[in-house]
């Protein structure tokens, strides 16, 4: 039975990054209406948005299966550790969440602020299956991060910045969505931009808002990748853990860079999508550190 738990719930991570990897995929195809005003069922003529959409549904709907096994296989074989029973329920709480608001979308429109929020649910879902995955697989214990001693001051950093890059993934979304990616079509100064109409000039303000969150999540995670290594330079869970964080916020800026260079590629584009849910999922995994720390 705890074989088949570790193999759900490699699924479950797995299914989680192609969910929100297709989102990204449907936003930028402009493939949200693909199967037309209808939900769950998909109707309209065949064509590639239909076919995007059709995928991300169907991925969607495993997702929710294999999460939903998962939260109730946790919740009642590695129950007796403290964060499993919440994690669970965090994990498909906002996995149905999400798609209630995707559903919402396709029934009723709604509007780009709104559906900026769907990423960002997406993140909270994936980061608490993986941290569900974590406990199963008992990583913890070959870091020895059980005895790990967190400092007060490094708790507030991994809370305060875990709170700041869900502003920076909402800036993100919503970059997508009011479709403003090349409202300033140099990097990283928004130079040679389109004339300043309503519109326009939207456009450049959220597009250059996201740049300056980012670099700043860039610049702070930089700085606590030097505070760690001198703080606690024998913590090999601090030390590696914290060089993937700084080596996935420099891979993001690249390309986020790049989408700009090469005029919006898809491939880059989904990438992006990718690495900052790779870097808000370890950044949740030390909030549970802290969190143990704390106890």
């Amino acid at each position: 039975m705890f074989k088949a738990l570790k193999i759900l719930a490699v699924a479950s991570t797995l299914l989680m990054i192609f969910v929100l990897v297709g989102g990204a995929l449907v936003t930028k195809t402009e493939s949200g209406m693909g199967c037309g005003a209808n939900w769950p069922f998909c109707y309209g003529e065949w064509s590639m948005e239909m076919f995007i959409e059709l995928s991300h549904r169907i991925v969607s709907g495993l997702a929710g299966i294999t999460v939903l096994l998962l939260s109730i296989l946790s919740w009642k074989l590695i129950g007796h550790i403290r964060e499993t029973k919440f994690l669970a329920f965090i994990s498909i709480f906002f996995l149905v969440l999400q798609g209630l608001i995707g559903a919402a979308a396709v029934l009723w429109s709604q509007s780009d602020f709104i559906l900026a929020l769907h990423f960002g649910i997406s993140l909270i879902s994936f980061a608490a299956v993986l941290l569900l995955t974590i406990l199963i697989f008992e990583i913890d214990q070959r870091f020895d991060a059980e005895s790990l001693i967190i400092s007060r001051f490094y708790r507030k950093q991994f809370i305060y910045l875990t709170i700041y890059i869900m502003v920076v993934v909402y800036s993100g979304a919503l970059v997508r969505h009011i479709d403003s990616s090349l409202a300033c079509p140099n990097w990283p100064f928004c130079v040679n931009a389109a004339p300043f109409t309503l519109d326009n000039n939207l456009g450049q303000w959220v597009q250059m808002g996201h740049r300056l969150l980012a670099g700043l999540a860039f610049i702070w995670t930089w700085i606590l990748f030097f505070k760690i290594r001198k703080d606690y330079p024998s913590k090999k869970v601090m030390i590696t853990g914290w060089g993937i964080q700084t080596l996935f916020i420099t891979i993001q800026v690249i390309l986020g860079a790049l989408i700009i260079f090469t005029k919006l590629n898809l491939i880059i584009a989904l990438l992006h999508a990718l690495v900052i849910t790779l870097y808000f999922g370890l950044l949740c995994y030390f909030l549970l550190l802290s969190y143990r720390s704390i106890k």
